[in-house]
């Protein structure tokens, strides 16, 4: 994970300044869902009490059992509830990835006319962000494995600027201002380093 210099902490999360510079561009086809995802408990838990809504969404590429759609729980203090649970992979893939890499649980929760990530994972909405040792930062190990995504060097926008809607998911109007004010402190830390 990237390194933190001068965290600045929002809603309990501290913020890595790195996120206002690094690069990241990608035209999603998907592919971050090719590893999985951890879910808190407590998603894991809402995933479970609507598998009879999730099962027929599903397509011929996807598990309908289960019991193959999550690993066994481990402890993880980046979790609110303090256990993490991933999904399993199946054809090399999230099991809640389809085969036109669309992802179930979205599409439930469109179907339902509820906000998009009604039921996704948090820190499937996040990425190319995560929350790791109570940092938001960049997800750079899952971001080298990518295959497609940021792979094109024409990439000019910020994982901030491209990341807005997810940043306003996580924090709320008022977060997401503190976390405005903070990158332009940071951009004026940075401008004034330039002039000495």
């Amino acid at each position: 994970m990237s390194k933190i210099n001068e965290p600045r902490e929002i809603k309990g999360i501290k913020i890595d300044p790195a996120i206002f510079t690094f690069k990241f561009g990608c035209r999603c086809n998907g592919e971050c869902c090719y590893y999985g995802v951890y879910t808190d408990l407590k998603e894991y838990q809402k995933i479970i009490d609507i598998k009879d809504k999730i099962i027929p969404i599903m397509d011929d590429s996807q598990p309908a059992d289960i019991e193959k759609w999550f690993e066994a729980p481990e402890k993880d203090e980046d979790f609110d509830s303090g256990v993490a649970v991933g999904t399993e992979l199946y054809n090399k893939k999230c099991v809640f990835l389809d085969k036109n890499g669309l992802c179930s649980l979205q599409k439930l929760a469109l179907a339902e006319k509820k906000h998009k990530w009604a039921y996704k994972p948090l820190y499937c909405v996040l990425f190319p962000l995560t929350i790791f040792e109570g940092a938001l930062t960049i997800d750079d190990d899952h971001i080298n494995r990518l295959k497609i995504c940021n792979k094109r060097p024409e990439n000019d926008i910020s994982i901030y600027d491209a990341c807005k809607e997810e940043l306003i998911h996580l924090f709320g109007d008022d977060g997401f201002l503190e976390l405005e004010e903070y990158k332009k402190e940071c951009s004026s830390n940075e401008s004034s380093k330039e002039v000495a």
